[in-house]
């Protein structure tokens, strides 16, 4: 009979370990996936803001084209060109070329390969996400709305908060052109909620129009989009839940989707 229990107890321990085995390589599958995952929708998000950046360059480079046209003219037709004309098309020819630097500065930071948690400001870092988004929302005429409550710091993964960000307000961008809104509105809303830092992005698109509003979370899942991949908003609550420890919520408000974003400050650390 103890022979019996003692045989009974050496295969339930193996059946223990072949479980524990298995339950460890799913989690390494599903931290695997997830990387992966995050790849995608990074690369979807460096994808938008090279298209708007394209579109932000083709100003400036207008300009300088206009700048030297009528000196070059002036050259070719008059073998002269008035010198205080020359310095001022210079000194607005550096005005423009540090724009261009500083847009390209942005999305460089954006994306860096730096993992390691540090303070950043919200309102500096949503007016870095805008600058690089804003003629996208121009050439639409979508009018955007920041409003300022309090402006606390955050302690995170600053590049991968820009994604989560980016992904939200493309994702409004999008319905409010592809529903045709009237007036189309994107408003953000920077406040603080004891330790949390709160950022509230709401769009007058209408809402999100499922049974289930949080399936818009889930991987592959999307919703109106002929060409939406479903990854960016799935990975942008890994990203504020799983890498920053904060939470993400959506909820259809008056006029629209209202995404609400928390993260700890964690200031000490």
């Amino acid at each position: 009979m103890r022979q019996t229990n003692l045989n009974d107890f050496i295969k339930l321990e193996e059946e223990n370990k072949k479980l524990e085995y298995k339950i460890e390589e799913e989690v390494k599958k599903n931290v695997q996936k997830e990387k992966v995952l995050l790849e995608q929708s990074k690369l979807a998000s460096m994808g938008e803001m090279l298209c708007s950046i394209s579109h932000q360059w083709r100003q400036p480079l207008m300009e300088i084209n206009s700048l030297f046209m009528p000196i070059e003219a002036k050259v070719k037709l008059e073998n002269s060109v008035n010198k205080k004309e020359l310095l001022a098309a210079i000194t607005k020819l550096n005005e423009i070329t540090t724009y261009m630097s500083n847009t390209i500065n942005d999305f460089r930071n954006f994306f860096s390969e730096n993992k390691q948690k540090q303070k950043f400001n919200l309102s500096t870092q949503i007016n870095a996400v805008v600058n690089i988004l804003s003629t996208s929302l121009k050439e639409n005429n979508i009018k955007l709305e920041i409003v300022v409550k309090k402006n606390p710091e955050v302690y995170g993964l600053k590049s991968e908060y820009s994604q989560v960000l980016i992904n939200i307000v493309n994702n409004a961008r999008e319905m409010l052109v592809l529903r045709k809104i009237d007036k189309p509105l994107i408003k953000i809303t920077i406040d603080k909620q004891e330790d949390n830092a709160v950022v509230l992005i709401e769009d007058n698109a209408g809402g999100i129009k499922t049974k289930n509003i949080n399936d818009i979370f889930k991987p592959f899942v999307t919703f109106e989009k002929s060409n939406g991949t479903g990854v960016g908003l799935f990975m942008s609550k890994v990203i504020i839940e799983k890498n920053m420890d904060g939470n993400i919520e959506v909820q259809n408000s008056k006029n629209g989707a209202l995404f609400e974003i928390l993260t700890p400050q964690n200031l000490t650390k």
